[in-house]
């Protein structure tokens, strides 16, 4: 979720930042604009009053060289040209020497403004990018409310495009700054706000995966989620204790139920004595009862394996599961069934007796299902953090719908109705195997067949080891 989440914080980010920025660097822009402008404006009216009063003496061949001189000064000091013109446009005198006013562009509209009475209007911004753009200002030469000359400077902008060049990249490394800020603070706030989703969803798969007593530390994050993981614990306490007693009723129905059926069953066997051998019903009623009587065992220990406490040991998968192999050998032997088990050693931390029990409730299923002349393999690796004992047969397999439903409570294929079971030994193997942190999966075994995979960790799971 953090994936999703961060990169939509940092463009929202980046777009508040952006939008701050843009106005800054225009304003910015603006301001060493307007500092240059104001000291040509500065520099004009002084140009302006030297020119009045070089125009007032009315002797310009006298005054001219002093106006001269200052403007030389002028333009060999900040390289900026500058002049006194006359209402028509000729030149009265200006720095450098061979230059004259522009007949059209911006410095015409300059002149033009100054000759009306008013100084020039303030030029158009100038931008880093605009390589050979100048800077005009034009300021009159008034005398008894005439306007008699015009000042007029022509200013390069390189060192103003330099200094705005400069400003913007200050506000850049200003706002990649407080970039990286906020993208450390997103990322500590929304480790902040996701820690207690992903512990919760850690709880909600333990329990989904039988681990019952998973619950969540309602601490840290915001407020909403430490409610809700209170909520989701009060939830799990509900559910557990409901399990609890749904396990005891089983557990106590089905220990109840044997002795009145071992009775009704001691009845039966006495009353086939007063009728005929062979006795069809009689011989049908046995049948039944001996399927009650495995239907409530294997209850019992489905309670019993789903309540169990576990004892987890670093044990040898490989020589168990050869162990187990070696017990139903015989009964393979005895269908014809040929039964191989792994030869390799290979460790993991289970419960033994667990293990056991679940790999002979799988066992015993392939060996029902497979026909005499095929083959039943065991075989035992390791893969990572996890052990596996595979267990593959030749018999008729599974449909893909019969996949998802094979280890279900009661469930039994509809094309094995006639096979002995109680639809409930790939139950009991999924339980026990819960308990020490375990798995067991079902899929295809090709040509034909089915593949059943029994995972057990290579370390200590910190869930399992008590009841579940």
């Amino acid at each position: 979720m953090r994936t999703r989440l961060l990169p939509l914080l940092i463009v929202l980010l980046a777009g508040v930042l952006l939008a701050l920025g843009f106005p800054l660097a225009v304003s910015l822009a603006a301001a060493q604009q307007q500092r240059v402008v104001v000291d040509r404006i500065d520099d004009t009216v002084r140009f302006a009053a030297l020119a009045q009063f070089v125009v007032d003496s009315g002797d310009l061949s006298e005054r001219r060289p002093v106006l001269q001189l200052q403007l030389n000064r002028y333009w060999s000091t900040y390289g900026i040209r500058a002049a006194v013109l006359n209402r028509d446009g000729s030149m009265v005198t200006g720095a450098p020497d061979g230059w004259s006013l522009p007949k059209q562009g911006e410095g015409a509209e300059a002149f033009k403004e100054a000759l009306t009475g008013r100084r020039s209007q303030d030029p158009p911004q100038v931008w880093p990018w605009q390589r050979g753009s100048r800077l005009v200002v034009a300021s009159p030469v008034v005398r008894d409310g005439d306007v008699v000359a015009v000042v007029y400077t022509d200013s390069p902008t390189g060192r103003l495009r330099s200094h705005i060049l400069e400003g913007w990249l200050l506000i850049a490394a200003g706002e990649a700054a407080a970039m990286l800020l906020a993208v450390g603070a997103a990322f500590r706030l929304t480790g902040w706000v996701l820690r207690p989703v992903r512990v919760l969803d850690a709880a909600t798969h333990d329990i989904a995966t039988g681990r019952l007593n998973s619950r969540v530390a309602a601490a840290g994050g915001p407020p909403e989620l430490r409610r809700l993981a209170r909520s989701f614990n009060e939830m799990a306490d509900n559910v557990e204790q409901v399990l609890e007693q749904q396990r005891a009723f089983v557990a106590d129905a089905s220990h109840q139920l044997r002795n009145p059926l071992a009775a009704l069953l001691l009845r039966i066997e006495l009353l086939a004595l007063e009728l005929p051998e062979g006795n069809e019903e009689i011989a049908s009623v046995r049948t039944e009862g001996k399927r009650l009587t495995r239907v409530l065992d294997d209850l019992l220990d489905l309670a019993l394996a789903e309540h169990a406490s576990v004892t987890l040991q670093l044990i040898d998968v490989g020589a168990l599961a050869a162990e187990r192999v070696d017990a139903w050998r015989p009964v393979a032997d005895g269908k014809g069934i040929r039964l191989s088990g792994p030869a390799t050693a290979v460790t993991a931390w289970c419960d033994p007796i667990g293990l056991s029990s679940a790999l002979d409730a799988v066992i015993d299923n392939a060996l029902k299902f497979t026909p005499g002349g095929e083959k039943v393999t065991v075989t035992a690796s390791a893969r990572g953090h996890v052990s596996t004992i595979v267990i593959a047969d030749r018999g008729p397999g599974l449909t893909d719908e019969e996949l998802s439903r094979v280890g279900d409570r009661f469930w039994r294929s509809g094309r094995h109705q006639n096979v002995k079971g109680s639809g409930l030994g790939l139950s009991i193997s999924r339980a026990l195997l819960s308990a020490g942190g375990g798995t067991i999966a079902y899929a295809h075994h090709r040509p034909r067949g089915l593949k059943v995979t029994v995972t057990v960790p290579r370390a200590p799971s910190p869930t399992a080891g008590g009841p579940s």
